[in-house]
């Protein structure tokens, strides 16, 4: 065998591939870091107090606070995961299933990447400031979520807005 048979145009086939899968993977990483930018911004911090050195909720308001910051993260991560597929299957002409594969794991990075960015952005653990802080010191809430539904969030908006495109928005181009 020569040299110029396995290196031929195997490797030149593969090099869309590769940029199709870098593309949709990038991009649902950068959304994925903007996506936490706008949780935290939209989620208001309940605040607690500092009791003996410890964290204690003001009121019942502040458990409401933690299933807000679900809240609004699962609803952010679903609409960005939308958005995101829908415009990159419209955008990238290429194999559905290739498309499919690289937007559930784009999907889930973003996912991951919005908590990262999200909670790093947020206030620090109440625990941890009121450990230093004197009595009856106004603590906010650290931004977190809770369940198993913030980590399905990005992928189920992703894998809709890629039947949107795949089944209804293909075939009417189609026919």
């Amino acid at each position: 065998m020569t040299e110029e048979t396995t290196t031929g145009p195997a490797p030149r086939a593969v090099l869309p591939a590769i940029r199709h899968v870098a593309i949709v993977l990038v991009t649902f990483v950068a959304v994925g870091a903007l996506a936490g930018v706008v949780w935290e911004w939209l989620w208001t911090a309940p605040v607690g107090v500092a009791v003996r050195h410890e964290w204690v909720p003001e009121s019942f308001a502040t458990y409401r606070g933690e299933f807000s910051g679900t809240a609004w993260y699962v609803l952010i991560a679903t609409v960005a995961g939308l958005v995101t597929a829908v415009a990159l299957a419209l955008a990238l002409d290429r194999s559905e299933v290739l498309t499919l594969v690289a937007v559930l794991v784009g999907s889930a990075l973003a996912g991951w990447v919005m908590l990262l960015v999200g909670e790093a952005l947020g206030p620090l653990d109440p625990q941890t400031v009121a450990a230093t802080a004197d009595n009856l010191t106004r603590i906010p809430d650290q931004l977190t979520v809770s369940g198993k539904s913030p980590f399905v969030a990005f992928p189920t908006g992703a894998l809709v807005g890629l039947m949107v495109v795949f089944f209804g928005v293909t075939r009417l181009h189609r026919e």
